[in-house]
């Protein structure tokens, strides 16, 4: 147990309350700052207990509670307290605390799926924040706005199968929203001279720009965001622009570039002993590595791969590994090591519950067996190897990579490649933008660094607003959030304050906490796009969204293993009905192995 725990619990409750609440903050502040925000919550929550007189010190406090909590992924505390931070605010007139409460209120809500909700909270933040000309303010809320619309058009992506570019319009039209706010973000900071926000936006924008569709100036945007993290020695930025510039260019085509990519990305995963980014930098090289049909070298990089999520007790990510190990082996002509995996491939999909990957693995099982005119009769069922009774030795698995060279082979060394393989390339590449995940996401909550709009027009930022609220959801949690602490009533535009948590209402706080009705309070506008995104709410939309399947955490977000799954299906089928048996001739039917995912 933490100190801190331990000398909240055995503190005497009279030496507690002896501690003034602004000292109890001050402590909860530097365990937050060092990382331990579960101890920092603790600290806060007992200032809370004690109480203050001071209504900025209590807004502060609330603030840092909710961003606490956010990092802690209790969103609905982080929503509770950056709610009551908000009224407060209001109510003491704070006009850049209102602006920054409802920014984070917006990110809180992004994060939980409300995307809807999220723009209104941070359109307040951005249109307060020019209001009182604080720069700093406009920025961050020009990136929380692009955050929002671009989270927004990823999910709108999911399950969507789409040529590279041709978007439905209204992911279309999200994404560009989103692209329109980076550059404006991008334009501030320019214009301040902030570096570090610049990358950000430079990395976004390249985010964007792949999910439209627009390769080559992806590949711009993150060759500049590449440029700044070497600047800043960022090795973890420099890490995902390297993975994002090699994941543009297997969109273009150009594979063998993509590969220095990805074993630069894998080289900074390691420096950065990062076991999962690693995993998925092998992931990646090995599907490259099949799409150059060098086969040897992407059984290498999947063997890597196999090996860390088996570490890491991932078994989503075990399955795709024998999935891709089945189909080189099949290539290289190598059966029975194929069918070890696939038989391993169609166990794990079993296991957790993949119907559609059980299908696709028995298939292949079925016709392997058929080829080397065994029975599963003849089959060890041991997990770790494969053996065909009577026949040949049996085939061990590894049980370490670390004997394989990364860098052994000579860089000549490449196979052809039909022409008619790239045209199915790149019918297929767009089946994976629907899962493209921003590999900037885990910084939302990190402060651009101060910008402003020199010259945005608010009537413009509010035109790329406003359509996307007729139909938004789950606005009347949202306005319970924002509009009062008791009352639910959308007309009521008076916030009660009276039973805040850690309130002391005295005789010094009383004035201001008796001018409630304080013109500063949010016009009928703010709350009129709230009550349309009440329009549409459905019930089952209060909850966020729900996985699109098993994560896999050695699987990169930008995953290829349909791509290799489609790009393969006609060359595997052909494979499979000329692979050489003595028993009998090989089947004739069209099947598609890659049909679905696993």
């Amino acid at each position: 147990m933490a100190l801190h725990s331990l000398w909240l619990q055995l503190w005497p409750q009279s030496l507690q309350m002896e501690a003034s609440c602004l000292e109890l903050a001050l402590e909860g502040e530097r365990l937050c700052k060092a990382g331990d925000f579960k101890g920092g919550t603790a600290f806060f929550e007992a200032a809370v207990q004690v109480g203050t007189e001071d209504l900025k010190t209590l807004s502060a406090i609330y603030s840092q509670l909710g961003n606490a909590y956010f990092y802690l992924k209790e969103y609905g505390k982080a929503l509770e307290y950056h709610r009551h931070d908000l009224t407060l605010a209001r109510t003491i007139g704070d006009r850049i605390g209102e602006g920054k409460a409802s920014g984070n209120l917006g990110n809180t809500l992004k994060v939980l799926g409300r995307y809807d909700e999220a723009a209104v909270c941070c359109q307040r933040h951005l249109d307060i924040s020019q209001e009182q000309g604080d720069k700093v303010g406009e920025a961050r809320a020009l990136y929380n706005m692009g955050n929002v619309f671009h989270a927004k058009g990823k999910q709108q992506l999911w399950g969507i199968s789409q040529d590279p570019g041709e978007l439905p319009p209204d992911v279309r039209d999200t994404l560009q929203r989103a692209t329109a706010f980076y550059e404006m973000n991008l334009s501030l900071v320019k214009e301040l001279g902030d570096r570090a926000a610049q990358g950000r936006a430079f990395g976004n924008l390249g985010n964007t720009h792949y999910l439209l569709g627009n390769f080559v100036e992806a590949i711009k945007f993150h060759r500049e965001r590449l440029s700044i993290a070497k600047e800043f020695g960022d090795k973890a930025a420099e890490r995902r622009a390297y993975s994002n510039l090699g994941n543009a260019l297997i969109f273009l085509g150009q594979f063998n570039a993509a590969t220095e990519y990805y074993r630069k990305t894998l080289q900074l995963s390691r420096q950065l002993k990062d076991q999962v980014m690693e995993a998925q930098a092998c992931y990646s090289l090995g599907n490259t590595y099949t799409l150059l049909q060098e086969y040897e070298r992407a059984i290498d990089y999947h063997l890597k791969h196999l090996l860390i999520a088996q570490e890491l007790n991932d078994r989503v990510g075990e399955g795709r590994a024998c999935w891709s190990l089945g189909n080189a082996y099949v290539s290289l002509g190598k059966h029975r090591q194929a069918l070890h995996h696939t038989r391993k491939h169609l166990e794990i999909s079993r296991e957790i519950g993949d119907r559609n990957g059980e299908l696709t693995a028995r298939m292949n099982v079925e016709e392997l067996m058929e080829v080397l005119g065994v029975k599963e009769a003849d089959l060890s069922p041991s997990e770790s190897e494969f053996k065909v009774q009577g026949a040949r030795p049996k085939f061990i698995k590894k049980a370490s990579m670390e004997s394989v060279d990364l860098w052994k082979y000579s860089s000549e060394q490449k196979l052809a490649r039909d022409a008619s393989d790239e045209d199915c390339f790149f019918d297929l590449l767009s089946k994976f933008q629907s899962s493209r995940m921003d590999d900037q996401r885990c910084q939302l909550d990190e402060p651009p660094n101060g910008e402003n709009a020199g010259g945005v027009d608010p009537n413009t930022l509010n035109d790329m607003i406003d359509a996307s609220l007729l139909t938004s959801p789950q606005t009347e949690e949202l306005f319970d959030l924002i509009a009062s602490s008791q009352s639910r009533r959308l007309d009521d535009q008076r916030v009660s304050v009276s039973n805040l948590p850690g309130l002391r209402i005295t005789h010094n706080n009383l004035g201001h906490l008796c001018g409630e009705s304080d013109p500063q309070e949010p016009s009928d506008d703010f709350f009129n796009m709230l009550i349309k995104c009440q329009s549409s709410r459905i019930d089952d939309q209060r909850c966020s969204p729900p996985e699109g399947g098993p994560r896999a955490p050695t699987v990169p977000d930008e995953d290829f293993f349909s791509l290799i799954q489609r790009v393969q299906a006609k060359r595997m089928d052909e494979q499979r009905v000329q692979l050489p048996s003595d028993e009998q001739e090989p089947d004739e039917d069209e099947r598609e192995p890659g049909a679905a995912d696993s």
